[in-house]
């Protein structure tokens, strides 16, 4: 075997992913084992999503990959890095790829890999496969767009490979490679209805300062409508899913295309309901009106704040009242606005989080998701507030995920105001639409004024715990 591709994310290992049972395939690695089937290479695909780690080690024994290529990001850090620790001194040559690996290389490399893979992972593959099996790792500085350690320790960027540029010549990716069925029936025995994934477009032109860029940096590039109508119906056929889920990171950025697709869609008499991402200025009555059409039942739209200031501040390029406006238009055509909120964004006041509540009261979401922000290294974000990171322990034991920032509110805080956003945003729901018990509503109100005076309570605490490394000690750490 040429190379074995995995991605290190074990479900249940996962006890949060446990209680919301949505899996998605790889899609990464699926569609790198597309590429390089094409071009005549032996490759195997490991999913480790409901395996386990003796599964993973016993295939390693069996079939003897020359090189296990491993997807991976900050949720499964932890597991490459067990990964490495099984593979190393093999004699198997360890690739790594994904978000995480570039902006911690030389942590990487020193723990135990061998090369990292910068952007796309096909064409790298393509030409680093047969220079790995015919001169080892000897003459690296030939390949283009991956990150090597020489033989004094130092790090050596080469220089960066150019992006795929037509992406409806790239084979589909390779689900027959893996038990799609087997995330079908998680889904279908979880929520009643089975789910596919599908991506038609890699990656996003916008500028938010907390969002990595680092496998697709800040292209767009999509394929045909042709090739993306063409694909859905082959998945129609073959595994006949009740759900679609569009993993593009903004679905509705180019309207032209969308619209072609919907026309190439109706051409083959497919129609699956599906959800997916935009945003608010992508969208107009027109838009909207042909997703319900095409049997759009949510889409969600990244507001992460109420406040102005603070989205300007993260440069979403957004306007609060629009996305409070193309929040009720979905509502209108009967497509489910779905919502994410970030907290904690540097310089966020109280005032922030409330005007916050507010909106989302005004904007009625059917759904929302919080999170309490981390700055991810690479991201103008991380680069805003280095000096200031905080960080547990040592590189090995904790993710970007984990970081947080001195001087900001503390996780109790945070926790009490996600409390108190969660319960006044779902009891101004209740009083709006009815349908909720008295009882129930009744703990909404108390969770709200638990929340809102645990604020107050815990407003003068501040993250200044845990080891707060320099830029100085960050150097030494090897960025």
């Amino acid at each position: 075997m040429d190379i074995l591709l995995t991605h290190g994310y074990f479900l249940y290992q996962d006890p949060h992913e446990m209680q919301i049972m949505k899996p998605y395939p790889p899609l990464g690695i699926l569609y790198i084992s597309s590429y390089l089937k094409s071009k005549g290479f032996n490759v195997g695909v490991f999913d480790s999503t409901f395996s386990d780690m003796q599964s993973f080690q016993n295939v390693v024994r069996e079939q003897k990959p020359a090189i296990v290529g491993i997807y991976t990001n900050m949720m499964t850090k932890g597991n490459v890095l067990k990964i490495i620790d099984f593979l190393k001194n093999q004699n198997i040559y360890i690739v790594l790829g994904g978000p995480d690996p570039p902006y911690y290389a030389k942590q990487y490399l020193e723990y135990g890999a061998d090369i990292v893979v910068q952007g796309e992972g096909e064409w790298t593959l393509e030409e680093l496969i047969p220079h790995l099996a015919k001169y080892g790792l000897t003459g690296l500085d030939a390949i283009k767009g991956i990150k090597w350690l020489d033989d004094s320790g130092k790090l050596v960027e080469n220089d960066p490979r150019p992006m795929i540029a037509d992406l409806s010549e790239h084979p589909w990716a390779d689900r027959e490679a893996i038990d799609i069925e087997a995330y079908m029936r998680v889904w279908k025995e979880n929520h009643g209805k089975s789910s596919v994934s599908v991506i038609h477009a890699r990656g996003c032109p916008y500028t938010c300062t907390w969002c990595s860029h680092s496998v697709f940096g800040n292209s767009h590039r999509r394929r045909s409508p042709e090739d993306a109508a063409e694909e859905l119906l082959w998945i129609k056929e073959r595994y006949n899913p009740d759900l679609i889920w569009y993993a593009d990171d903004v679905l509705t950025i180019n309207q032209r295309w969308w619209y072609t697709y919907a026309d190439e869609l109706d051409k083959r008499g497919v129609r699956i309901p599906f959800e997916g991402i935009s945003r608010a200025d992508r969208l107009d009555e027109k838009m909207v009106a042909k997703l319900a059409e095409m049997g759009c039942f949510r889409l969600w739209n990244g507001s992460e704040s109420g406040s102005q200031k603070i989205l300007d501040a993260m440069k979403r390029k957004v306007d609060k009242l629009d996305v409070q406006a193309k929040t009720h238009l979905l509502q209108k055509y009967g497509i489910e606005a779905g919502m994410f909120i970030m907290l904690g964004y540097h310089s966020e006041t109280i005032d922030d989080i409330v005007e916050t509540v507010e909106h989302l009261k005004i904007c009625n979401p059917d759904v929302f998701l919080t999170t309490v922000a981390y700055p991810i290294k690479g991201t103008p974000y991380y680069a805003e507030v280095e000096a200031d990171i905080l960080r547990d322990g040592n590189w090995a034991e904790n993710a970007d995920r984990d970081l947080t920032i001195a001087g900001r509110y503390s996780k109790r805080f945070y926790s009490y105001a996600t409390r108190w956003m969660v319960n006044e945003v779902a009891l101004n729901k209740a009083r709006k639409n009815g349908g909720e018990s008295l009882p129930r509503m009744a703990k909404m109100w108390l969770n709200t004024k638990i929340g809102r005076i645990g604020m107050e309570f815990t407003k003068g605490e501040r993250e200044d715990t845990g080891q707060m490394l320099s830029n100085v000690t960050l150097a030494e750490a090897g960025d």
